[in-house]
């Protein structure tokens, strides 16, 4: 479709969403102010760049596929990066862990990261216009191996992730202080058990005594943020994970932390879109993680579904986005072109926040408290066929992106000349 037929598209959805009250132009503006935050973990597998050639898994952590093109060093993953936001409409963020530091080349251990092991990636976000968000990596470490961190019962070791984290609150609140946006430091752990364990509560006292630790600095919120995320399981730690969503939820409010929700930790009956108005009534603040999980945490890539649109719904609705509600993307597939599942879910999250944006709400609770569920339920469902595409594309090419899938030409172009030139990395020592 040229540029004329797209905009005349756009014009007619337009007429057609202000008959039920909405403004689209409005709705495209705050779509425009949303930033969502890109995880760079997609790259590269969650390889990271502690040492040349490592691969980190554990923990509950596990990119299945040998898709070719992986990146390699922090060029190649900045590089692919830069190649996925190209034709990602908007402005956005990058999600980072610790293990992908900036080293020189030299072994750094996790207790000893500083922000300068880091002002590369600083230096960078701010030529590239992006805000970051950083997380401790509290996986694939001999310190880790037995499967505790925050909550084993060496204090030796305890007392090693606790400097960790202490470590990158540091240059979490100095990325946030550069950037001038503040940063979210998220903190998950993969404690847990295999088989049920005779003692839940030792490890959950150990784990709070760990965190408060953690965080006894007080960091100004203006350049930093805490937040504490939960899991139902994990690969090792089947039948106990300390930071369950009750414990987490409960340091949360007890310590005004940010939640962190993430769509792929909770029980396969469960969804977290049920969840943020609740979280909200009581948590300073929400951090979200949306993956697509199979049956388990498996971390997908995430469709338009409608977990999804109702994700997105519930995010709009409490008109908290931007304020109390930080959004990002957490899933690993190396079965597929690693820029390109980027750029499904980026795009993606974006049309479901759209769908939302869309939606008559003032108009929808006059009806609700009217009492009309009749009407209520015909609105919900018209508001499916309802042109949205239109706006989508529109917004696609107001912002100098392509429309539609005709940003997958882009993608396999850049595997055929860059990413097809990438040998594997060998591990062996």
């Amino acid at each position: 479709m040229n540029e004329a037929s797209l905009k005349q598209a756009y014009e007619i959805a337009k007429e057609q969403y202000a008959g039920i009250g909405v403004d689209t132009d409005a709705a495209l503006k705050k779509l425009e102010a949303i930033p969502v935050s890109m995880h760079c973990w997609q790259g590269d597998d969650v390889g990271g760049f502690e040492t040349a050639g490592a691969e980190l898994s554990g923990g509950g952590i596990q990119a299945t596929g040998n898709y070719p093109g992986k990146a390699r060093t922090i060029a190649e993953l900045r590089g692919d990066i830069e190649k996925a936001l190209s034709v990602i409409p908007g402005r956005h963020r990058l999600n980072l862990h610790a293990c992908y530091l900036d080293n020189g080349g030299e072994f750094i251990d996790r207790t000893e990261i500083e922000p300068k092991h880091f002002q590369s990636w600083i230096d960078w976000a701010k030529v590239q216009h992006l805000g970051m968000d950083f997380n401790p990596t509290y996986f694939s470490h001999p310190k880790a191996a037995d499967g505790f961190t925050l909550s084993h019962p060496d204090k030796a070791i305890r007392d090693y992730w606790i400097a960790h984290g202490i470590a990158c609150r540091k240059i979490g609140a100095e990325i946030g202080r550069q950037l001038g946006t503040p940063t979210v430091t998220n903190t998950w752990i993969p404690d847990g058990y295999k088989d049920i364990p005779a003692d839940r509560t030792s490890p959950r006292e150990r784990l709070t005594d760990s965190l408060d630790k953690i965080h006894a600095e007080p960091i100004d919120p203006k350049i930093h943020l805490d937040a504490v995320e939960a899991k139902l399981f994990g690969i090792g730690a089947e039948s106990y994970t300390t930071g369950s969503a009750e414990y987490y939820m409960g340091y949360a409010v007890s310590r005004q932390k940010l939640l962190t929700l993430d769509a792929g930790h909770y029980h396969p009956t469960e969804f977290i879109s049920e969840k943020i108005s609740s979280v909200l009534m009581f948590c300073p603040g929400l951090l979200l993680h949306v993956s697509r999980p199979v049956r388990w945490d498996s971390d997908h890539v995430i469709l338009l579904d409608d977990e999804l649109q109702a994700i997105a719904r519930e995010l709009v609705r409490s008109g908290k986005l931007g304020s109390q509600i930080h959004l990002g993307l957490d899933y690993f597939d190396a079965s597929i072109n690693r820029v390109a599942a980027w750029v499904i879910g980026m795009r993606n999250m974006m049309k479901a926040l759209l769908i939302a944006l869309l939606e008559p709400t003032a108009r929808l609770r006059e009806i609700e408290l009217d009492g009309d569920y009749t009407r209520r339920l015909l609105m919900f469902e018209e508001l499916k066929s309802m042109p949205w595409t239109a706006a989508w594309d529109y917004y696609c090419l107001q912002k100098g992106v392509p429309v539609g899938a005709a940003w997958f030409a882009e993608i396999k172009q850049y595997e055929k000349q860059v990413l097809s030139q990438r040998s594997p990395v060998s591990t062996a020592a």
